[in-house]
């Protein structure tokens, strides 16, 4: 079994002290930004639920059960921590049924806020981001460095890492998926099997993340750089680093990207290609296992703008707020500021 190194740089010079979190399900809140504003009418409600302690697959399957449908009518924009309190919306799909008193799913778990009509289904990713609220408890550090770094993050962002929760308790997901690409089992859950390939993917981009990271251009473009649009998935090439791209990657404008690794086209070319084939030498199984599990090149920016950020340092808490994009994760933030239990 492969020992799996999840130790990636720090770009701000690493966590200014320690403390804890999730000492209660209210420590840490996760409010979802919704993309879409409900219509009024058509065959899907939209529903607005607030869980403590549950994980958003509970709530679908729940639905599921009360309203009568398929697991495949009902859907949600993204997965919410499960030791969290946290809103989010979900969609049923209702055809031909009546609409069932969706106040008899509440518990001590699960509340509904609101349902309203809607003509589409909700769809995976239909969301701005995530508002964070968080309290660190148990806080030891030099508050002077403490509030330097958060003054940092503020301005700088983080390195746009995925979480250790990607991969898993062990970091199983990778063991699992190792044992994927070797042939040694088949996965016939696709949720599972998705987790396993997410895994790989995921560790491919945070060593090429990390080097960055050490060479000061996670947050520069480099010569042969393929760059993102702020708060887009938009990406073009920009093969000649010049000083226009340089002064709107420092303005925030647009990010570096690295590979989220699949078959087809590899976008950078120079110094950005050569950089993450020196990294990726020697990981033929996890590059060979994804091309063959057929998913595609993409790439995902290297900087996670850290919006809206605000807080307020005690003794020995940090009441901490931020907004972050889809797909992204406030442990990311956490970790260039404390190291957190």
């Amino acid at each position: 079994m492969t020992s799996w190194s999840l130790d990636w740089a720090f770009a701000h010079g690493g966590p200014a002290g320690t403390g804890v979190i999730r000492t209660a399900p209210e420590d840490f809140r996760v409010d979802e930004i919704p993309l879409v504003t409900p219509d009024g009418a058509g065959e899907h409600v939209l529903l607005h639920i607030e869980k403590r302690n549950a994980n958003t697959d509970f709530v679908a399957r729940s639905l599921t059960r009360l309203a009568g449908v398929r697991p495949v009518d009902v859907s949600f924009a993204g997965l919410k921590d499960r030791h969290a309190v946290t809103t989010q919306w979900f969609s049923v799909r209702l055809v031909g049924s009546e609409e069932p008193d969706w106040f008899a799913l509440e518990s001590e778990e699960v509340r509904i806020l609101e349902s309203v009509r809607h003509g589409r289904k909700l769809r995976r990713g239909a969301l701005k981001g995530n508002r964070f609220s968080l309290v660190v408890r148990e806080v030891v550090a030099d508050k002077g460095k403490l509030q330097e770094r958060l003054e940092t993050v503020q301005a700088q962002g983080v390195p746009n890492y995925f979480g250790p929760q990607r991969f898993g308790r062990g970091a199983g997901n990778l063991d699992r998926a190792e044992a994927l690409f070797r042939g040694e089992f088949r996965e016939r859950n696709r949720m599972k099997r998705g987790l396993y390939l997410s895994a790989a993917r995921s560790w491919l981009f945070n060593r090429v993340l990390s080097e960055r990271v050490l060479t000061g251009t996670w947050n520069r473009p480099i010569a042969g750089e393929v760059l993102m649009l702020d708060g887009r998935s938009a990406v073009f090439s920009g093969e000649n680093a010049d000083a226009t791209l340089s002064d709107r990657v420092e303005a925030g404008e647009i990010h570096p990207t690295g590979p989220l690794w699949g078959e087809g086209h590899r976008m950078p070319v120079e110094e950005a290609l050569r950089m993450e084939d020196q990294v990726l030498t020697g990981l033929e199984n996890f590059k060979d296992g994804l091309e063959a599990a057929r998913l595609k090149q993409e790439r995902r920016a290297l900087r996670l703008p850290v919006r809206h950020l605000e807080w307020h340092l005690q003794t020995d808490t940090l009441e901490i707020a931020f907004q972050l994009d889809p797909g992204t994760y406030a442990t990311t933030v956490l970790r260039e500021l404390l190291e957190v239990e």
